[in-house]
């Protein structure tokens, strides 16, 4: 007895796989005649651009970077601003590297040590105040004044934001504080985090 079910299956799986070799073909356009002949084919493009935030602080790769004061006796307390140590930042003695790209629109740079502190440990704290910031690039990539709420907006072009600059941290020195080690390796909120955020 023949099923009728399954001749219904099997006309409807030739009409399928006689139909997709159609669907992926190029456009094929044939023309004839006598004389001059032209025939034309259409290709269609398209790219997808995804928005994209890239921002660096510091080393390359996803490294954090430790920023180290060592004020002298003679020195401390005395107003004169203090460079960083030899190996502080990827550039060394306190700068670093900072990259900014963005195709989303006016980009902001903020931190979180607005209302923060070095602490020793034991209860004696200085505030980021006391660190500077200077950027190689202050028009179009200036740096955040720690320990306030401030941010800054690198410059746009267009709808995109591509600017690098160096930013360089020193101790103002404005007080002598107690003997001791403030901050540190993500310890006695010795670390900063900057944020680059679109619109």
């Amino acid at each position: 007895m023949k099923n009728p079910c399954k001749h219904a299956l099997i006309a409807a799986a030739l009409s399928v796989s006689l139909a997709a070799p159609q669907l992926v073909h190029a456009e094929s356009v044939t023309a004839t005649g006598a004389g001059t002949v032209t025939a034309d084919a259409r290709v269609d493009f398209r790219i997808i651009i995804p928005g994209v935030l890239r921002f660096r602080v510091g080393a390359a790769g996803g490294g954090i970077d430790l920023i180290d004061f060592a004020p002298t006796a003679a020195n401390l307390g005395t107003g004169t601003d203090v460079a960083a140590t030899a190996g502080s930042g990827d550039q060394g003695n306190g700068d670093v590297t900072v990259e900014v790209l963005s195709n989303s629109g006016q980009i902001t740079i903020t931190h979180d040590s607005n209302g923060s502190v070095l602490s020793d440990g034991t209860g004696n704290t200085i505030p980021y105040t006391e660190i500077l910031t200077a950027s190689s690039d202050a028009a179009n990539l200036d740096a955040p004044v720690l320990g306030t709420a401030s941010s800054t907006t690198p410059t746009l072009t267009g709808n995109l934001t591509d600017e690098s600059a160096t930013w360089t941290y020193t101790y103002d020195n404005t007080l002598a504080y107690n003997s001791g080690i403030y901050g540190g390796v993500n310890t006695n909120g010795g670390r900063v985090t900057y944020t680059a955020s679109s619109p």
